[in-house]
């Protein structure tokens, strides 16, 4: 369990049909609510984030928390001031429901899992700012599919959100980033221990892992720039191999690492399942297409683009920033593409910061 905290915020219509019967969120706070609920900050982690945003690792937390730079006592979301809640989204595998919780039947969900867009994921933040007391959210952060969930908090509740940041992400996916995500779905399903989703059972060690760590190593490539491998890695053989003949490069060890280490830790079928909720994400679907939803958006916003980052272009956050009335567009400059978010805290630390104190 860690920090982790768990609430049941009851059952929950999906927006592609069908009906989830019980819903569990997972979630973290620090801080300490004011009397009046006023200074409570909701934080949205990205795909395969959750609900650790700041502290140690301990039991129950392998890593420091990811977003150690940004949030806690005296840093730009100060948790001497604020009171912050991060939850695991739904459809996770860090305590939130999802498709290795058990289904009514007594089995895990598995491949039975219902699909759940980005709106049921923020309709169920809803319910659990319901069970928490909290009808306003004085800011609503998060970056890359948490930046979806951003929004769609603007377009979905508006009035319950003072101040929006959208960071490195898109109102609308594209093309090409439905592209990425299905080359990843498609190398987990082609994983013959995937068995349709249906994997619990297997024996230790015997789960998609293969499957799971190539979509890890499709989805990291995109979350770097070009510049970065080239400079970094280039045609480096790893470790003075004879790269003709079965040798290796240092940047293919590099993308198995990060492969092999997402698949020690998190579950392929959620995987799936978020990574479907990224293609179903569309601002303006059923509200008058994309500009029509960003022009209905009355929160204060705050909008921030990372100038290398080849996932979620900086002209797409030049197009939300345009869209969103009184919206203010931040860059970040960073040779690390998509992962400048996570990154670059000198710079982001400071956006944030100043974005606060103008509210």
């Amino acid at each position: 369990m860690g920090r982790r905290q768990f609430v049941d915020v009851g059952p929950l219509d999906l927006e592609a049909g069908g009906r989830l019967p019980a819903v569990t969120l997972a979630y973290e706070t620090w801080g300490t609510l004011a009397p009046d609920r006023s200074n409570a900050v909701l934080v949205q982690h990205a795909l395969t984030g959750d609900s650790h945003v700041t502290g140690p690792a301990g039991p129950g937390h392998r890593t420091a928390g990811w977003w150690q730079d940004l949030v806690g006592p005296g840093r730009p979301i100060d948790t001497d001031r604020w009171f912050v809640v991060a939850p695991n989204v739904l459809g996770g595998c860090q305590g939130s429901t999802g498709p290795a919780s058990t289904a009514p039947d007594g089995r895990p969900w598995g491949g039975r899992f219902p699909y759940v867009t980005v709106r049921d994921q923020v309709a169920a933040e809803a319910a659990l700012s319901d069970r928490l007391g909290i009808d306003r959210w004085a800011l609503v952060v998060g970056a890359s599919m948490g930046g979806m969930r951003v929004l769609e908090w603007g377009a979905m509740f508006g009035g319950r959100v003072r101040a929006l940041a959208a960071i490195a992400t898109t109102a609308q996916t594209s093309g090409e980033q439905i592209a990425w995500a299905h080359t990843q779905i498609a190398a987990i399903r082609a994983d013959r221990n995937f068995a349709d989703g249906d994997y619990y059972d297997a024996p230790e060690g015997d789960g998609p892992h293969v499957g799971l760590g190539i979509a890890r190593q499709i989805a990291h490539t995109t979350y770097r720039s070009t510049r970065e491998l080239d400079e970094r890695f280039g045609r480096i053989p790893q470790h003075g191999e004879q790269t003709l003949g079965g040798g290796r490069f240092a940047v293919q060890s590099y993308l198995d690492h990060h492969g092999d280490k997402l698949a020690r830790r998190f579950d392929a079928n959620s995987y799936v399942a978020l990574t479907r909720s990224i293609l179903s994400h569309d601002l303006g679907r059923d509200r008058g297409g994309v500009d029509a939803a960003l022009a209905d958006i009355s929160a204060r916003t705050l909008v921030v683009a990372v100038d290398s980052d080849r996932l979620y272009l900086p002209a797409q956050s030049e197009r939300m920033a345009a869209g969103i009335p009184g919206a203010v567009l931040r860059t970040i400059h960073s040779d690390f593409g998509h992962d400048g978010f996570l990154i670059e805290a000198d710079q982001l630390g400071p956006i944030v910061t100043d974005f606060l104190a103008e509210g």
